[in-house]
């Protein structure tokens, strides 16, 4: 009968403190961290950079690694995440986007964005047209993808047997990770809130400029400026430590890189811009727009200064014209309807800021009208660089010069 107590007495112990008692609630912390951490890099190097967008391409080492870890702390199918996520880009901010927070509410993504996952993987249509070119061997076929939940059940298993009790909040926390970080803040917070590099054709946002908890991933105006990137910082303050992993990767030849961020290379003035000019421009048009609503922005300040020197720091001109700083750079569909009638007000106020706006389109027409020759283009470009140079404006005749600096 002792005999038994004792064994009853082991049993229960063994079941509270696992195989591991000796570990501290700090190396379970640790441990939760560092595995919730890989399975992040797995979701932005695998699932996302290498799966979604052939940004670079995976050594099978590593891509069979990220494929059994997904499959055992995410219960993820490949196919099926990324079938999702082109679709996502396909259809960004339309109805049939599966979890845009511009159509769908960004209550419903950051509390829902588990269950519009499931729905949209149920969605057959969206596998066949989306998800091809992913992994279809025999071990994703009979395995990874026939028993998805086997790997995070296993996972419970083995960190209760591990830990005891405790295991089980373990892998509570690792399975909640993924639509906490991705369904919810990527996928949510990264189309409603946050700061824009790019006016990309959508509502993406950058969260914050640090990505160690969440790999890199909430640079996501970034991402959907340059979808096909292997990397997503763009800023000398932005940090992606999802590109960190893949150049530790690519310097043990354990990964290659396909495509990163273009840069806008300057170097001699051009006499006149011609047709080199004009394919630096379009393929560098995101930086270019970006450049140039920086100057808007510094315009407005110099105007707000002005008003300032005279006295009408409180007035209806400085109201209006704080409102055009912070909006006038946006494209139009961007502007809140509420602030538009402010904004046509201060262009009307301050000709050179209306000046500036109406060149800033008639340069984005460059790359935006698809019936248009190229000669035609070189044209138009040139004629406007003509324009800024001779419009008495400092802001667009330096940015003239930069254009017909501009290298392909």
């Amino acid at each position: 009968m002792n005999e038994l107590s004792m064994i009853w007495e082991l049993a229960l112990d063994w079941l509270s403190n696992g195989l591991l008692a000796q570990a501290t609630g700090w190396q379970i912390l640790l441990f939760t961290l560092v595995t919730t951490h890989i399975t992040i890099a797995s979701v932005t190097v695998f699932l996302h950079r290498a799966q979604a967008h052939r940004a670079l391409e995976l050594h099978p080492i590593p891509a069979h690694f990220f494929r059994f870890w997904l499959w055992l702390t995410t219960g993820m199918v490949t196919k099926e995440w990324v079938a999702i996520h082109r679709k996502h880009h396909a259809k960004c901010e339309t109805k049939e986007d599966p979890h845009s927070p511009v159509t769908r509410g960004i209550r419903t993504v950051l509390l829902r964005g588990s269950e519009l996952y499931r729905s949209e993987a149920a969605n057959q249509a969206t596998l066949t047209k989306y998800g091809h070119n992913t992994p279809d061997d025999w071990i994703e076929r009979n395995l990874y993808t026939r028993f998805s939940m086997l790997g995070v059940a296993s996972l419970l298993v083995a960190e209760v047997a591990a830990f005891g009790a405790i295991g089980a909040t373990v892998w509570a926390v690792q399975m909640i990770w993924i639509p906490i970080t991705a369904a919810g803040i990527i996928n949510g917070i990264g189309h409603y809130w946050g700061y824009r590099n790019f006016e990309a054709p959508d509502a993406s946002t950058n969260i914050v400029p640090w990505g160690v908890i969440i790999g890199g991933e909430e640079l996501h105006n970034n991402h959907h400026t340059y979808p096909t990137s292997a990397k997503l910082s763009v800023k000398p303050f932005e940090f992606d430590i999802g590109w960190l992993y893949i150049r530790v990767l690519e310097t043990l030849g354990l990964a290659t890189v396909r495509k990163t961020p273009p840069k806008l290379e300057l170097g001699a003035v051009r006499v006149q811009a011609d047709s080199r000019t004009l394919e630096a421009v379009i393929a560098n048009r995101y930086e270019v727009m970006a450049n140039y609503a920086k100057q808007l922005r510094h315009a407005c300040a110099g105007e707000l200064a002005r008003l300032r020197s005279q006295g009408q720091s409180h007035s209806a001109r400085w109201a209006n014209l704080r409102v055009a700083r912070r909006w006038l750079h946006r494209d139009d569909d961007k502007i809140p309807v509420t602030v538009k009638p402010q904004l046509a007000i201060a262009l009307n106020d301050h000709p050179m800021l209306a000046k500036l706006v109406v060149m800033r389109e008639e340069l984005r027409m460059l790359w935006t009208r698809t019936n248009v020759s190229a000669e035609q283009l070189v044209v138009d470009l040139q004629a406007w660089c003509r324009k800024a140079e001779e419009s008495g404006i400092a802001m667009l005749q330096d940015f003239s010069l930069k254009i017909r600096a501009a290298q392909a």
